[in-house]
């Protein structure tokens, strides 16, 4: 049997872990909880979340720098929560690495809704197993997070940055819209959704060794979407 999935939370607010703890374990998660990003980082050495829940106003790290740690090194869904409601506060964390980012105060069962949309991974035919895909030489693999070249050289991807790549590789040489990225990856229409995919984009052509000006396999096509254009196999 498949333990329930592991959310980490790093909040200095013992109120906030307390109820996002009891949400999120009513629901059916098993639940991690931290004060301080010291605790959260040396953790993380022995578990493996599947996400996590980070507050950016935190006492001894700055929280974005961590958001920004974790997108590079783990395969986990980052979710930022905080009192911050600028939209250039929510941008900048989208564009750091992080999946979706919630206001305080919040509903708690928006966050496990948010939480719940972000861990969801659509099974290939042929049922479960190892989610792996290969295309153009290359080999996705997401159950690791991981890029493997023609070449052999292994790159990690963050769980942001897999979401658009198996999105592309669900649906190859079709037209995506952001209509249609919005509504498979979840997310609030606007700027910051807008940007927030293009570093995620401009992420994958660069991991995937794409030329910028001329990039071959995830071709802009401007005012419409995106195009994936290798074969799969």
């Amino acid at each position: 049997m498949n333990e329930a999935p592991l959310i980490a939370i790093l909040d200095d607010e013992p109120e906030i872990r307390r109820l996002l703890s009891s949400a999120l374990e009513e629901a059916g998660f098993r639940t991690v909880s931290f004060a301080r990003a010291t605790e959260f980082e040396a953790a993380l050495r022995r578990i493996q979340p599947d996400a996590c829940l980070i507050d950016l106003g935190l006492p001894d790290r700055d929280g974005l720098a961590l958001v920004h740690r974790l997108a590079s090194e783990s395969g986990a869904a980052i979710i930022i929560i905080s009192g911050r409601a600028q939209v250039q506060d929510r941008v900048t964390g989208l564009e750091l690495g992080a999946d979706d980012y919630i206001i305080k105060p919040f509903e708690p069962a928006e966050v496990v809704a948010r939480i719940r949309a972000r861990l969801r991974k659509p099974q290939r035919d042929g049922g479960p197993g190892r989610q792996q895909i290969r295309f153009a030489g290359w080999a996705a693999d997401f159950d690791r997070y991981t890029l493997t070249s023609p070449e052999g050289t292994e790159t990690p991807i963050s769980h942001a940055e897999a979401e658009v790549l198996r999105l592309f590789l669900d649906n190859p040489r079709r037209l995506i819209s952001r209509a249609q990225m919005l509504e498979t990856l979840g997310g609030t229409a606007g700027e910051s959704f807008d940007r927030a995919m293009d570093v995620r984009i401009s992420r994958l052509r660069t991991k995937l060794g794409e030329d910028p000006k001329n990039p071959r396999l995830i071709k802009t096509i401007y005012g419409a979407g995106y195009i994936f254009l290798a074969e799969l196999g």
